[in-house]
């Protein structure tokens, strides 16, 4: 009882704490985001979405013009997606590993409880689900487990007959074949990636080159602003480029501190990715970010933050790093958890939306008020981004300020609709302009 009195003692107290933000709305967004001094406490801002699911009938706001359906619902904690050529829909129910030294000390203890709080408490379903909806009307009739017994799985790709799957230690081979609903063959182990006691950022995407010969792999940070040591980051706040032929890896580009989504542009060819940045610098700071990724490119990350903004917590300081770190290209608002990411490259919606980015955006904790909970559109012309971000799929928290779903990866069928992982949900959503759900409907 004690125990349980001192946990809602801390929270009141962390939840009453904190700065509020004092940027308008979308200063901190687009290609020159405002920059304020930062702030910092003994005492970081927390104010967290309880996580409580979706009500008996109830579901997230589309923009105007757009519907939105359940593509699959009672999935657990799903949190990324890929769909096959065959327009099979691939599911990471995942979660983290254990991860013994990750919440040392009173402030790690609370973080685990805050996590906890916001529904990253559950434990691992450690499966890839295949998710099939041959009639077209937006449902899956078909639902069965493709890999089970995985290890924290996250990313995954096709690769000439290969399906690879990025658990959070390492990446696997499996065989597949076109229809395919269950592989019950062992994957064969392409490379190990960094993971240890630690593995503060557990989640490992993956994406081919468009030659198939190579993999890029997503691998963030072991620590907030590099306070486990600068030696705990080895091959860390990254992306890694994998050698098919042989498992070989070098550092593609380094100084990122959690990327996740990776897509190639289709204008430009170019692979982009977004980032998760750094906390406790205030609730204004620091802008989550949509990048080009740069061969051998350093993006700051732990000495300085949006190019030479020097982070003046990490000793010793880099002045030398600091000044080769490259600028991002596009914010996406402070402490958005902006995860997902997808371009636009089909013919189900509007000229608007071609070659631009759907962004899934996981929501804050270190922000007041909170920012995220939602998925959001930059539009790109010639290949780079256009104008500010537009709100697509809203209404994941509600008036009480309770997480009712947590947008994660985003990707696009093969009919051309969004689709959309909730992990606190446990739904794929389904988005579609309004006139295409229409037509659905009335065909049936």
């Amino acid at each position: 009882m004690r125990k349980l009195s001192f946990l809602f003692l801390v929270f009141g107290l962390l939840s009453g704490c904190g700065e509020v933000a004092k940027l308008p709305a979308q200063a901190d967004m687009g290609p020159t985001p405002t920059l304020p001094a930062p702030e910092t406490s003994l005492l970081p801002t927390v104010n967290i979405a309880p996580a409580k699911g979706w009500p008996a009938g109830t579901k997230p706001t589309p923009a105007a013009g757009f519907a939105v359906n359940a593509l699959a619902t009672g999935l657990e904690h799903p949190r990324w997606l890929y769909v096959l050529p065959n327009g099979d829909v691939l599911v990471a129910e995942t979660n983290a590993p254990p991860k013994p030294e990750d919440h040392k000390g009173i402030k790690g203890w609370v973080m685990g409880k805050v996590q906890q709080r916001a529904g990253a408490g559950v434990p691992s379903a450690n499966r890839i689900t295949l998710l099939r909806d041959a009639d077209g009307d937006g449902v899956a009739e078909t639902r069965s487990v493709l890999l089970e017994g995985r290890n924290s799985p996250f990313g995954m790709a096709l690769v000439k007959g290969n399906l690879y799957v990025a658990d959070t230690d390492a990446i696997l081979r499996f065989p597949y074949r076109d229809g395919d609903t269950k592989i019950a063959a062992a994957g064969a182990k392409v490379t190990d990636l960094p993971a240890g006691p630690i593995n503060h950022h557990w989640t490992k995407n993956i994406i081919a080159s468009r030659d198939g010969s190579r993999l890029y792999a997503t691998v963030g940070s072991n620590s907030n602003a590099g306070e486990n040591g600068i030696e705990k980051e080895e091959r860390r706040a990254g992306i890694l480029e994998v050698d098919l032929a042989n498992g070989n890896t070098r550092v593609f580009a380094s100084g990122i501190r959690n990327p996740n989504g990776m897509d190639w542009q289709p204008q430009s060819g170019a692979l982009w990715t977004v980032v998760n940045e750094r906390d406790e610098l205030g609730s204004d700071l620091v802008p989550d970010y949509l990048t080009s990724v740069r061969d051998g490119g350093f993006y700051g990350w732990p000495y300085s933050y949006y190019g030479q903004h020097v982070d003046e917590r990490v000793k010793p300081p880099r002045p030398d790093l600091v000044a080769k770190a490259t600028v991002p290209d596009y914010a996406l608002g402070a402490h958005t958890a902006s995860l997902g990411l997808t371009f636009y490259n089909g013919k189900l919606f509007s000229a608007h939306y071609s070659g631009g980015a759907f962004v899934g955006q996981h929501g804050s904790w270190n922000r007041k008020p909170a920012s995220g909970y939602k998925v959001t559109f930059v539009r790109f012309e010639n290949g780079r981004p256009s104008g500010m971000p537009e709100d697509v799929l809203t209404g994941f928290v509600d008036a009480d300020g309770n997480a009712r779903g947590r947008p994660v990866g985003v990707a696009i069928d093969r009919a051309g609709a969004l689709l959309v992982a909730d992990d606190v949900g446990n739904t794929i959503w389904r988005v579609t302009p309004a006139a295409a759900s229409s037509a659905a409907k009335s065909a049936q």
